[in-house]
């Protein structure tokens, strides 16, 4: 039982109806010509700073993003709110650090802004392959959370409705990719966030109301109704059961910083841009609204706890994924009139469209590098051999094709995990963004003698020690909330893996480097001297 009113739940039903028809008409009527690839890939920087920072904002929010840092907020207070700041820190540290140079060194894809530097189809399918690596668990994550959220709020407990709902909900979400390619996503991930904030808002005012628009009532309540007391309101009570919970704490803000914003999805914004001062103005919106995405979960996560109780909250689910909406129907009181019920009915439905917006955003960005640097360049080479060349149409297919073999597995394998700790999965992206991701980019653009050698060695070295690292956190086993409980292997004394893997990261690429030997690294240095205005100034656009 969900404790939802039946109106509530047929409401909501209708709503998640209408908005996936309309989304998908939106794709249907934006969509690109089957042989314009600029379109495709970039949505020709059609969008203006307002409504691509829009745009960035909803790719950067994920539904992971919404339930999973409310549920912290609600269940440890104090450490919920960092992990929010974080999530806005790493949103500047890409305005005021990456964001221009890389709008300049790219075209369409990451494999394109690490090929100005060191050009190669070596180059081009690593980046692949870590686009991929780094996006599936958190669309895992999204898929699986879209039928635990209908069931939440539908009412229903069936498995076989909600793998049923996955399946559906998947297709849904490859569509929006394959059709509207960039410039449809952009639009739905603006109706998203503006649903989303707006609803956020107006639910974060009705709870402020609840306590005379005191925060401090407010946070004293919360802190009461915790179950930790004193505590709740002071940092470590997330990691209290760890060796280090302080060093954990710091670990696990700073892999949020500095992977969130460095993921392909987001970064994939930057190229939609038409000049670096389009960037600059479009992250100065991004970075608005993810402010006040981090007020508003704020008040909603501590208003679930204060309202609801810890215990409700836990019991909804195990890592408080559910705090945002207890949070949101504890603040309309209980007796609930049309209009209320209309509120908690588009804020469902913006968490629905937030599910189906993030995994469209990530589904096309894994299948513009799979299409674009993979295959579209390996037939380049062949062609040029033979003296044919790939058609933009050709490329085109090719695109809609790789979202549907990255989308496919991605369903099957949500259906496989959605009865598990999810957990685990978001970590394992941030952390990949963060050790193989980051340091790649921040070398590539600034460092005028990494080597190609150091490129791969910061990726495949990066990628590969999270891998190994992450199965020995007591995210996977080793504690009632690990995704594999009665299993104990738990051998590292930290939840996430960023202690170890992102100094080796930057440390990888360094030794790659050194070892290409001084020569090599000389001749890296010239020929980045040669695009060093194009990439920093943006001198000149060159294209591919």
């Amino acid at each position: 039982m969900t404790g939802f009113s039946s109106s509530a739940q047929a409401m909501s039903l209708v709503a998640f109806t209408a908005v996936a028809t309309v989304t998908l008409l939106l794709c249907v009527m934006t969509g690109p010509d089957r042989d314009d690839l600029d379109e495709f890939y970039t949505g020709y920087g059609s969008l203006s700073p307002m409504r691509n920072g829009l745009a960035i904002a909803g790719d950067y929010i994920s539904a992971a993003t919404v339930l999973g840092t409310g549920g912290v907020i609600a269940l440890a207070g104090y450490d919920g709110v960092v992990l929010a700041l974080s999530t806005a820190l790493s949103l500047m540290l890409l305005m005021f650090l990456l964001a221009e140079p890389l709008r300049n060194a790219g075209r369409f894809t990451m494999g394109d802004a690490l090929t100005r530097r060191a050009p190669g189809r070596a180059v081009r399918n690593t980046a692949c392959a870590v686009t991929i690596v780094a996006l599936l668990p958190l669309m895992l994550v999204q898929l699986a959370g879209a039928g635990d959220l209908l069931a939440f709020v539908l009412g229903f407990s069936g498995d076989s409705l909600k793998t049923g709902c996955i399946i559906g909900l998947g297709a849904l979400m490859i569509s929006y990719a394959a059709i509207g390619g960039m410039k449809g996503t952009a639009l739905i991930q603006i109706l998203k966030i503006v649903m989303l904030l707006g609803s956020g808002a107006v639910v974060a005012a009705l709870v402020l109301n609840r306590f005379d628009w005191d925060p401090g009532a407010l946070l004293d309540s919360a802190a009461a109704d915790s179950g930790a007391g004193a505590a709740y309101l002071h940092s470590g009570l997330q990691f209290a059961g760890g060796a280090s919970p302080r060093l954990d704490m710091v670990t696990s803000e700073l892999t949020v910083v500095l992977g969130g914003a460095c993921l392909p999805h987001v970064t994939m914004r930057m190229y939609t841009a038409r000049s670096a001062r389009q960037v600059r103005r479009s992250l100065s919106w991004a970075v608005s609204c993810a402010a006040l995405f981090v007020l508003i979960i704020s008040v909603i996560g501590f208003g679930a706890t204060a309202l609801v109780g810890r215990d409700a909250v836990a019991a909804g689910d195990p890592q408080g994924n559910t705090a945002y909406l207890l949070g949101s129907r504890a603040a309309l009181g209980t007796g609930v009139s049309t209009a209320e019920t209309l509120l908690f009915t588009t804020v469902t439905t913006a968490i629905f469209l937030t599910l189906l917006a993030s995994v469209a955003g990530m589904i096309l960005a894994c299948a513009n590098s799979l299409a674009h640097d993979v295959f579209a360049h390996s037939r380049l080479i062949r062609g040029r051999r033979r003296g044919d060349t790939l058609s933009p149409r050709h490329e085109m297919l090719l695109a809609r094709l790789s979202a549907l073999a990255v989308g496919g597995p991605a369903v099957l394998l949500a259906t496989l995990t959605q009865h598990r700790s999810l957990q685990p999965l978001v970590t394992l992206s941030f952390c990949l963004g963060a050790s193989a991701i980051a340091p790649a980019l921040v070398y590539s653009l600034f460092w005028r003698r990494y080597t190609r050698a150091g490129l791969l060695a910061t990726l495949i070295g990066g990628t590969l020690t999270v891998l190994v690292l992450m199965p020995g956190t007591n995210l996977v086993s080793g504690s009632p909330a690990a995704a594999f409980p009665d299993v104990d292997v738990n051998w590292f004394p930290f939840t996430t893996t960023g202690i170890v893997s992102i100094p080796l990261g930057f440390a990888y690429g360094w030794l790659g480097t050194v070892v290409s030997g001084r020569r090599k690294a000389d001749e890296q240095r010239r020929q980045y001297e040669a695009v060093e205005g194009w990439i920093l100034a943006g001198a000149v656009r060159r294209g591919r």
